[in-house]
C-alpha cells in the first residue's frame, strides 16, 4: 500500500512534469511561431463584433441577445430525449411486427412477454399487465377486427342511450369477456389477440399524444421567438444583413508595420 509520502511524491512528479511540458511549449512557440502583425490579422475573428472606438469597453448587448437565443434553442434539445423515448417505445409496441406480436403464440394472455413487459417498465409502469380492456376499447377493437362499422356504432349508441351508458362504456372487461363481445359483433377472436390488439391501440394513442405534446412545445417556443421579433430586439439582424457585400478597403501589411501605434480598435497581438 502506498504511503502518504509516496503519494505526495507522485503528485509532485506529475505536477512538475505538467508545468515543464507547458513551459517548454510556450518558450518554443515564442521563438518558432511567425510574427507578422497587420491590420487584417488584428481584426476580430469569426464570432466577435467589430469594435467602435476603444476596444476596452463592454460588448454590444446585441451579442448577448444572440447568445441567449442560442442557449434557448440549444437547451431545448434536452426536452427531445424524454419525448423521443416515449414516442419510440410506443411506436415499437404499436408496430405489426413489434414485441406484442409474441402474445398470440403464448398459451395464456395473462402474462406479458418479457420484451413487452420491459418496454412498459421503461415507460414507467412498475407492474405491467393487460388482463382487462375497457368496453369502449372492445368496440373499437371489434371494428379493427373486421366488424361492420354500422353494427359497432349501433351497439355503442345502445350503450350510450342507457341510463348508466357512460359507466357501461367505461366498464373494464377481462380479455375473455372482451373476446366474446368482439366475436358477437364480428369475426371470432381469442383472448390473446384481444390483449395484443389492446396493447397496440394504447400504444398508438400514446404516440399520438406525444405528437400533440411536441407540437405544443414548438408552438410555445415560436410564440416566444415571434414576441422577441415583434418587440424589435432582432431588428439589428436586418441592418447587418443590408451591410453585407460592402467592399472594405484595407491597407497593405507593409504600411501597417510602419505605424508607430496599434490600431485603436484592437487589443490583439500576433
Amino acid at each position: 500500500m502506498a504511503t502518504p509520502t509516496a503519494i505526495v511524491a507522485y503528485l509532485a512528479l506529475f505536477a512538475g512534469a505538467a508545468a515543464i511540458f507547458l513551459l517548454v511549449n510556450l518558450v518554443v512557440g515564442r521563438f518558432v511561431r511567425p510574427n507578422l502583425p497587420n491590420e487584417e490579422k488584428l481584426e476580430i475573428y469569426e464570432c466577435g463584433e467589430p469594435t467602435i472606438g476603444s476596444s476596452f469597453v463592454q460588448f454590444d448587448l446585441r451579442f448577448y441577445v444572440v447568445a441567449l437565443l442560442f442557449i434557448i434553442f440549444d437547451v431545448e434539445v434536452a426536452f427531445f430525449f424524454p419525448w423521443a423515448t416515449v414516442f419510440g417505445k410506443s411506436t415499437r409496441l404499436a408496430a405489426e411486427n413489434g414485441p406484442a406480436a409474441a402474445i398470440v403464440s403464448q398459451e395464456t394472455a395473462e402474462t406479458l412477454p418479457a420484451p413487452v413487459a420491459a418496454v412498459y417498465r421503461e415507460l414507467g409502469v412498475s407492474k405491467p399487465s393487460a388482463d382487462s380492456v375497457p368496453y369502449a376499447d372492445a368496440l373499437t377493437l371489434a371494428a379493427q377486427a373486421g366488424a361492420s362499422e354500422r353494427v359497432v356504432e349501433r351497439r355503442r349508441a345502445e350503450m350510450a342511450a342507457a341510463d348508466d351508458g357512460a359507466e357501461q362504456l367505461a366498464r373494464t372487461l377481462s380479455t375473455e369477456e372482451a373476446a366474446r363481445v368482439i366475436s358477437e359483433l364480428g369475426p371470432s377472436v381469442t383472448p390473446a389477440e384481444v390483449t395484443r390488439d389492446s396493447i397496440r391501440l394504447t400504444a398508438r394513442r400514446l404516440a399520438a399524444s406525444t405528437i400533440v405534446d411536441i407540437g405544443v412545445f414548438f408552438a410555445v417556443l415560436m410564440v416566444g421567438f415571434f414576441y422577441v421579433w415583434k418587440r424589435g430586439d432582432l431588428d439589428w439582424v436586418r441592418s447587418v444583413q443590408s451591410q453585407r457585400g460592402e467592399v472594405v478597403e484595407r491597407s497593405h501589411p507593409a504600411e501597417a508595420e510602419t505605424r508607430s501605434t496599434r490600431p485603436a480598435g484592437s487589443i490583439l497581438s500576433a
